[in-house]
């Protein structure tokens, strides 16, 4: 199953962006994305979108933990595809190789997937890292694709979806599907956005918490350099202060979740052998301009840690 990841993510413009945080050893990956809408994008993701993008200005920010299994086998993030056009990290656990929870594409196809907690999994799902994969790989807008994914919602374990198509001409259009929610996606509209482990926008302590804490690093670094934004969403992501006490965790996570609540409770998690092990950071200005910074723990060592950035423009 899909690694946990955090986001926060903002983004201007006619773009939609969304939050989302971790989930407990086993659930798979959460994500925390803010986005001004224009729009922005782990445990929480947190979604801003903005309208009034203007040159040289994000119009979307997306800030991402992926929390998993430090033993779990998996790439880091690079280009791939026919034509070498999909960025992304992949997961490489036997039986679910291929899947990831977090891409984009050159063609402007971005994807983020949450796992919903829930205490018992069905184990014969399918895997849920799979989605956005396959919105990768094809040619379906990000709506009907979520329509069809609605369609088959319950042939996996619980998952948010973030599916979106950013077009500096056309607009960004950024649309949202849980399957433990509503049975329709929707469309994002400019704003800010929560997604964690839960349905969009639930209010949990952690995802206020961490979209706070989004919220103020993109308005303090507003008139600096992008070098600065993007240190200082890595600081967000990395925060382990424990928000508690979260009755709306405990509920929905049950005996599964109280083992690791103090830990769980955190922006970044920190559990032998599990937790926080990639943050990631894409920021898209106003022409297209995409820049992508992953820093990725190595070789389970949470002393060891690297990072990579690349950078493109939309082909759109």
């Amino acid at each position: 199953m899909p690694p946990e990841l955090l986001c926060a993510g903002r983004c201007v413009g006619q773009a939609g962006a969304a939050q989302a945080w971790h989930c407990p050893p086993g659930q798979g990956h959460s994500v925390w994305d803010a986005v001004r809408m224009p729009l922005g994008a782990g445990t929480p993701v947190d979604v801003q979108r903005r309208e009034d993008a203007t040159e040289g200005s994000h119009r979307l920010i997306l800030a991402a933990n992926r929390d998993e299994f430090y033993s779990r086998p998996s790439k880091l993030a690079d280009f791939w595809g026919n034509n070498n056009e999909i960025l992304s990290g992949l997961d490489m656990e036997e039986g679910k190789e291929g899947g990831t929870w977090l891409g984009i594409s050159t063609r402007g196809k971005l994807a983020a997937l949450t796992n919903y907690l829930q205490p018992q999994l069905d184990w014969q799902a399918r895997g849920r890292g799979e989605l956005v994969t396959h919105f990768l790989t094809t040619d379906v807008d990000s709506l009907s694709y979520l329509k069809k994914v609605s369609m088959e919602g319950h042939l996996y374990n619980g998952f948010n979806l973030i599916a979106a198509d950013l077009s500096t001409a056309k607009g960004d259009v950024i649309c949202y599907y849980g399957n433990r929610g509503e049975p329709d996606p929707i469309v994002l509209t400019p704003g800010t956005y929560g997604l964690s482990n839960a349905l969009l926008e639930t209010p949990w302590r952690k995802l206020c918490f961490g979209k706070q804490l989004f919220l103020e690093a993109v308005e303090r670094s507003q008139a600096l350099p992008k070098d600065v934004l993007i240190s200082d969403l890595l600081d967000v992501l990395n925060n382990e202060e424990a928000q508690l006490p979260d009755p709306a965790i405990e509920d929905q996570g049950g005996e599964y979740v109280q083992p690791v609540l103090s830990k769980y409770a955190a922006v970044c998690v920190r559990c032998p052998g599990y937790g926080t092990r990639t943050n990631t950071i894409i920021l898209v200005d106003a022409d297209g301009h995409v820049t992508f910074t992953e820093r990725s723990m190595m070789d389970k060592d949470l002393s060891r840690w690297e990072t990579r950035t690349y950078e493109f423009t939309l082909q759109n």
